[in-house]
Parts: C-alpha cells; sequence; structure tokens
C-alpha cells in the first residue's frame, strides 16, 4: 500500500491477510452489520433523489464491491450519499431524463479519476484534525436525532437524510417533534429491546457468537409478527422495501444504459464537474475521518481512493446506478462493528446483491425501528462525552473550531458545516502562527541590557508584522541577539526586516548580532507551516 501521498496505482494485494482466520473472524460479522445499515439508506438515498429504488442497492452493491476491492483504505464504506440528493434530484429534472443524467455520472468518474492521477488527494492532508473530530461528532448527533423518528415509526423523512432542513418540509428539530406526537409504540418496544441487546448482548462472550445486530434484526422480525392485528401493529412503511424482482429477465431489465448521445449537452459536462468535485470532497472527508478512528491507525492513499471513486462511478452510470463516495455513517458503522480489513466492504457489496436476488421477502420484514436502533448506538459511539472532554484539554484553539463544526454541521449539511469549520480553524491556525514567531529573553552583560530573540523553527509572511513592532520598540542602547538556529525556514520578508533593521539600529545605541540566519531558505510544505508545534 502506498502512503497517503501516494499515487493511484492499485499497487499489489496481499490476499493472503484478507482470508487469515483472525481477520474474517471480524470482518464477515461487521459486513452484517455494515450491509443492515447500508440497506435502508441506499433505499432512502434512492427515494429522496427521485431515482428508481433498484439504483440505490446497485450503487450500494457497486461501492461495496468495486470500490471496495480497488481502494487502498482498509475500513471506508463506499455508497450512495445523502450530501448528493439534491444535486441528483436537480440534475435529473434539469437534464430532462435519467439516461442523460446517467451519463453525467460516467463523466463525473472520470473526472475522478483525473483528480486521482493529478494527485488532487493531497488536500485532505491540510483539514485541520479539530474540524475533522466535530466532523464525527456533528454525525453522530445527526444519526441520533434523524434515526429517532424512525425508530419511534415516524417515518417521514427519508433514510439517511444528514440536512437539517428535510425534504417534507420539517426540519431536524420540528421532526422530532412531530414523531413524538405521532408514536408507535410496537415500533418503540421494538427500538428499546433492540438497543438493550445491542448493549448486553456482547457480554456474553458464548453467545456473543452470534453478531447483536444480526439477533436485534431476527428479534425485530419476530416481534412485528407477533404485534400483527394488535394495537401495536406496525405499518407497512414502517418495514424496509427492497425491490421484488421474480426472474433473471425481470432482474436485468432493471438496468439502465447513458444516453451518450447527449455528449455535448453543456449541461451534462457542468453536473458532471459538480459531482466530481462534491463526491471528491466528501470521499476526501470521510476517508481522513475513518482514519482517526481505525484502532490500528492506518493511513489510506487519498489519490488511490479518488482513483477507486472514479471507476465506481463510471461503473454505476453504466449500469444505471447512482454517483457514489465513501459514506462516514456505513465507514464508522464498520469500524464500531470491529472490522480489520476491506473484506468487510466487499462482502457488505456481495450480500447486497444476495439480499436482491435471493431473499427480498424476508428483507422485506425487518422493521425500521430495529435498524434504527443501530444507527442510534453508531452515533452515540461518534459522539462519546470522552471526545468533548479530550477537546476541551487540547485547549481553546482546538475545542473552538471543533464545537462550531458540530453545530454548523446539525445545522446545515455536512459540507457547508464542515467549510464553516474550517474557515474557524484556519483562523486560529493563522493567529498561533501570528503569535509564536519567536522566544524574547532578557539578559544582562553588566549594567548593559541584552534581549535574545531565537526565531521558531517556521517563520511564515505572517510574523513578519509582530517582528518589526518587536524590533523597533527595543530600547536605545540594548545588544540585541537575533538568534536563527532552530529555524528551518524564515520567510524572505522577514529576513528583510532583520537586515535593515541591523543596517539602522546603531543609530539608536543598538548592537545587532545574528546568529545562523541563512539569506535564503527553502519553501517548506504548506502542512508543515500551518501545523507545526512550534508555530
Amino acid at each position: 500500500m502506498q502512503d497517503k501521498q501516494g499515487g493511484f496505482a492499485v499497487g499489489n494485494l496481499n490476499l493472503k491477510k484478507y482470508f487469515l482466520p483472525k481477520n474474517l473472524k471480524k470482518d464477515l460479522p461487521s459486513s452484517i452489520v455494515v450491509f443492515l445499515v447500508a440497506l435502508p439508506l441506499c433505499l432512502g438515498i434512492a427515494l429522496a433523489s427521485g431515482a428508481p429504488l433498484f439504483a440505490g442497492v446497485l450503487t450500494g452493491i457497486i461501492g461495496g464491491i468495486v470500490v471496495g476491492t480497488l481502494s487502498g483504505s482498509q475500513l471506508s464504506v463506499a455508497g450512495p450519499a445523502a450530501g448528493l440528493t439534491v444535486i441528483v434530484l436537480n440534475a435529473i429534472t434539469t437534464l430532462g431524463s435519467y439516461e442523460t443524467f446517467l451519463l453525467a455520472i460516467v463523466l463525473a468518474g472520470v473526472f475522478q479519476m483525473l483528480l486521482g492521477i493529478l494527485k488532487a488527494g493531497t488536500i485532505a492532508n491540510y483539514f485541520p484534525s479539530s474540524v475533522i473530530e466535530g466532523m464525527l461528532a456533528a454525525i453522530g448527533i445527526i444519526l441520533i436525532m434523524k434515526q429517532f423518528p424512525h425508530a419511534v415509526g415516524y417515518d417521514a423523512d427519508f433514510e439517511g437524510d444528514e440536512r437539517f432542513s428535510q425534504t417534507d418540509e420539517h426540519n431536524t428539530f420540528s421532526g422530532i417533534l412531530r414523531a413524538v406526537a405521532r408514536i408507535n409504540y410496537g415500533a418503540v418496544i421494538i427500538a428499546g429491546v433492540s438497543i438493550l441487546l445491542l448493549i448486553y448482548w456482547p457480554k456474553f462472550k458464548k453467545l456473543a457468537v452470534v453478531p447483536a445486530p444480526l439477533l436485534v434484526v431476527l428479534t425485530g422480525i419476530g416481534l412485528s409478527a407477533a404485534f400483527a392485528g394488535t394495537g401495536f401493529a406496525l405499518l407497512d412503511k414502517q418495514f424496509v422495501r427492497i425491490p421484488i424482482v421474480n426472474s433473471s429477465a425481470e432482474f436485468f431489465g432493471l438496468f439502465k444504459s447513458p444516453n451518450f448521445g447527449d455528449i455535448g449537452n453543456k449541461q451534462v459536462w457542468i453536473t458532471a464537474f459538480t459531482i466530481a468535485v462534491v463526491a471528491s470532497l466528501e470521499t476526501l472527508l470521510s476517508l481522513e475521518a475513518v482514519d482517526k478512528i481505525d484502532p490500528i491507525k492506518r493511513i489510506s492513499p487519498t489519490n488511490r481512493e479518488l482513483v477507486a471513486q472514479g471507476i465506481g462511478n463510471i461503473t454505476s452510470g453504466l449500469l444505471g446506478g447512482l454517483p457514489m463516495t465513501a459514506v462516514i455513517v456505513r465507514s464508522s458503522a464498520n469500524v464500531n462493528a470491529g472490522a480489520r480489513t476491506k473484506m468487510s466492504s466487499i462482502t457488505h457489496g456481495l450480500l447486497l446483491l444476495v439480499s436482491l436476488l435471493c431473499i427480498p421477502f424476508l428483507i422485506n420484514l425487518i422493521p425500521l425501528s430495529c435498524l434504527a436502533a443501530i444507527l442510534l448506538m453508531t452515533g452515540y459511539k461518534l459522539t462519546r462525552i470522552g471526545l468533548f472532554k479530550h477537546m476541551w484539554q487540547l485547549g481553546l484553539n482546538q475545542f473552538i473550531p471543533f464545537v462550531v463544526t458540530i453545530v454548523a454541521v446539525v445545522l446545515t449539511d455536512l459540507l457547508i458545516g464542515v467549510g464553516i469549520g474550517m474557515l474557524v480553524g484556519i483562523f486560529y491556525i493563522l493567529r498561533t502562527n501570528l503569535r509564536n514567531p519567536y522566544f524574547y529573553q532578557i539578559d544582562r552583560n553588566g549594567d548593559k541590557k541584552v534581549v535574545r530573540i531565537k526565531l521558531a523553527e517556521e517563520v511564515s509572511f505572517l510574523n513578519k508584522a509582530a517582528i518589526q513592532v518587536t524590533l523597533t520598540s527595543l530600547p536605545k542602547g540594548t545588544d540585541v541577539i537575533i538568534d536563527g538556529s532552530n529555524s528551518r525556514y524564515i520567510d524572505p520578508d522577514v529576513i528583510e526586516i532583520i537586515h535593515n533593521y541591523k543596517h539602522n539600529a546603531y543609530t539608536k545605541g543598538i548592537v545587532v548580532q545574528l546568529h545562523e540566519i541563512k539569506d535564503k531558505y527553502d519553501v517548506p510544505p504548506l502542512k508543515e507551516l500551518m501545523y507545526n508545534p512550534t508555530n
């Protein structure tokens, strides 16, 4: 596997590690969890996008099998993304046909491959950690708030929605209030029992060979059957609704092909570029977030991921699916379920395919409330109290961007919220950089005051004003030592200020000595300039 800044090649896959018993023991149960989480999300996102339900499941299958195989990430899971629903819905309407929209998806995939080849994935290196942590916590809060209505039997909003403003003309808060007023007690019982099983079943080590989420689903099916004909009975819309395929001819009839005749349509290219940029940004954010919660702390190659996503989107567009990204909800569920390798993601794609072809009637017996319970627990793990305590201990320059990101993501959507968090995070980075360009020490040489100014490891043009103010405010008759021995980089503007000050200081009776300050420094990588702790 290549490093995070690495190229786009798939590289040599070490297939043996994916089939090691110790890995399969973790990956196979995890794949069931991801499958159960992904299934309603694929259907809900397709419904909200104005696309066929089959397209959502197909995208999940391709995301699991194709992207999962090509990706360098061991834990990331790709599939249809809630963040693209508005773009997809508007694009289908604007372009006039679903087949023309599929052409835009294919072109978007080509754009993503080019971005990977050009190593645009390195932009992920510049996401502040506080913002990524805030995004994870925000997703956890969103999961809890968005899944609560489904857990109590109110399913007006589509599964997988992450936006504050909902498609049912309500928002997250009003949706919760409406859900409380429309509780289905059968759904509440199923969700409550499911949460208890998720908490306590893993404590029974000998019984835990059966994954708790699988037991939750079986229990949910059993309880919903027991409630039939009673006051606790669930409505049809409170169950999973996967398309039922009765024959191979009907199955292959569900696939659609892009309309290549519209290749000259300007709007197709604009839509393709928009999808490529938004999908790539969401993918890189998700990849960075998954690497943070990976217990083994592996680093995923971002450029290779863009190529894998590009190939996935080309495949999806050619077969009739939706645009896809790496998705943080499914990926975090994968991590929390204990996955170790990409075999979990690939197997979840195979399970989606099997469920569509072989057991759709059984899948449609699963209550949404028990799947909501799984997502509620995932949300709780992402937004644990300990994370807030940890960020507080890191100081306000980390805690404030963290909290701002959470609030912004919860009250808008993922990309807008992260963008706001990035602006605040960058402000604090610049603020820290401006305030700490040097260390100031005052000594005495007999009756004469000696001021030693030791410059920081990285001194950028942003430090110019602070250093100039300090030098011009030094009292007359002072000996000044400007020490650059610790500096790997000093901006040319700062060097010019230092030399000008030395040249003119004699008029104030100030003697200036320069220690290990070169006339020119090689420019360091941007990330080192922004994040070096000495700044």
